[in-house]
This record gives structure tokens, C-alpha cells and sequence, in this order.
């Protein structure tokens, strides 16, 4: 196979924070919808929050930077290895650091 392919990372720690929480969990709770009632909706009383699909999920995590690299198409099978390669060679790793999460994946054109 002929191409190269582009693969995107980020370093994660232990200490890194990662939640999924629903939209059904965030209006049902009290002082996050006094919150938005006071925000959107000041000055008006008896207001409902509602939503079409409460079982959307809003992702709280810690923010991470992005590093890229490019490999050969026949590489694929490897790629997480390879990145994991990537991240020593650019001594990414450091105390508590050393897990790789591949972000993206993307064939570029010859």
C-alpha cells in the first residue's frame, strides 16, 4: 500500500479527570437549574427545563495537547505502538504519564 497516514494523540495521566454526564442528570439537578432559570429566564416564574433528548451526554475531561506524526499505510497494525515510540522519542512521558490514547486517524493522499 502506497500513502502515508497521519495519527494524532495525547498523553494521559492518572490524575487526569474524564465524566459523561446526561443532560436528563443536569436538569434534574437543583442548583443547575436555578442556574439556567437565572441566566435565560430572569424575571419570569413557573419556567420548566426541558430537553428533546435527555440521554445526550456532555463530556467533562481534562484538557489535553495534541501531537501528530506521520507513518506508512502498511504501518496501520502498529500505530499504537508506533505513537507510543513517537511520545518516547519526544520524552513526552513523565511521572505518572505514561499512557498514550489515540485521537484521530487519517489517510492522507498520495
Amino acid at each position: 500500500m502506497d500513502g502515508k497516514i497521519m495519527v494524532t494523540y495525547k498523553i494521559l495521566c492518572s490524575g487526569d479527570f474524564n465524566k459523561e454526564v446526561s443532560i436528563g442528570e443536569l436538569i434534574s439537578n437543583e442548583k443547575i437549574a436555578k442556574i439556567i432559570k437565572n441566566e435565560f429566564a430572569k424575571g419570569f416564574r413557573n419556567i420548566s427545563i426541558d430537553s428533546k433528548n435527555m440521554d445526550s451526554k456532555l463530556k467533562i475531561e481534562t484538557q489535553k495537547e495534541i501531537y501528530s506524526f506521520e507513518v506508512d499505510k502498511d504501518d496501520f497494525a502498529d500505530i499504537l505502538v508506533l505513537a507510543e515510540e513517537n511520545a518516547t522519542s519526544r520524552k513526552l512521558f513523565k511521572k505518572d504519564c505514561e499512557r498514550v490514547e489515540l485521537v484521530d486517524i487519517e489517510t492522507m493522499t498520495p
